[in-house]
């Protein structure tokens, strides 16, 4: 015959001293859910031992600091995942603004050497050999002599051909600062979607983090409580 001392634990089926069994009823909802969680038969009506709810109020601590440390490591893997993709807007955005079409290219090469010391030196080193050639070796009885009508012709056609190739270019350009000004603006609305949402999952988090942490201080209370209370 069982004594009045004691009582059998519903989870575990022992005996234990009856000034150390506990019910149902004053057990925390989490710490309940975790109980039912291995034992669904355990509701209000039913008892345990003070030594087996310290052991899954310690577990319920337990899962939080190992779910915690989880999300650290997830987001980490995330971090460092987006780096090595390296998708980011900017980068599209370069790739984008580089291609060239060959004309493009032919326009961009010209403009960039026309625009140049070297064109300036070189095409000033022609225009002078041009007429030194004609003037004391060919002694303006050659191909071009004084006033240099060739030459004129050349430079004219030169000048009309160079104008619209700059132009292009700087059509070009102009074109390439619009797109520019274009992903700027995306990318700028995107980072501050981004940073909306940083702040939004940031402040979830504290109030997630401040209402477990809470919920642990009280558990590790009732635990302080129960040891003062059995030390006495």
């Amino acid at each position: 015959m069982k004594s009045n001392s004691t009582f059998t634990s519903d989870i575990s089926k022992k005996e234990f001293s009856i000034s150390d069994r506990i019910s149902a009823k004053t057990i925390r909802n989490p710490i309940l859910a975790l109980i039912q969680k291995d034992y669904p038969n355990f509701d209000e009506g039913k008892y345990l031992a003070i030594e087996e709810l310290n052991m899954y109020r310690e577990k319920y601590i337990t899962n939080y600091l190992v779910v915690e440390i989880g999300e650290l490591s997830n987001l980490e893997t995330k971090v460092i995942g987006s780096l090595n993709e390296d998708k980011s807007l900017v980068s599209v955005v370069e790739d984008e603004i580089g291609f060239r079409t060959v004309g493009q290219t032919v326009a961009d090469n010209v403009a960039a050497f026309g625009g140049s010391w070297k064109f300036i030196i070189f095409f000033g080193v022609f225009i002078l050999l041009w007429i030194l050639a004609n003037i004391y070796i060919l002694l303006n009885k050659g191909f071009d002599p004084y006033p240099f009508i060739l030459l004129n012709l050349i430079l004219s056609c030169l000048a009309a051909l160079q104008a619209p190739v700059i132009m292009m270019s700087q059509n070009r350009q102009e074109e390439k600062d619009r797109e520019r000004a274009k992903k700027d603006y995306m990318i700028n609305l995107k980072s501050e979607l981004e940073i909306r949402m940083l702040h939004e999952k940031l402040d979830h988090l504290i109030m997630h983090q401040q209402e477990e942490l809470i919920e642990i201080q009280k558990v590790q209370i009732e635990m302080m409580n129960d040891i003062l209370t059995r030390i006495k």
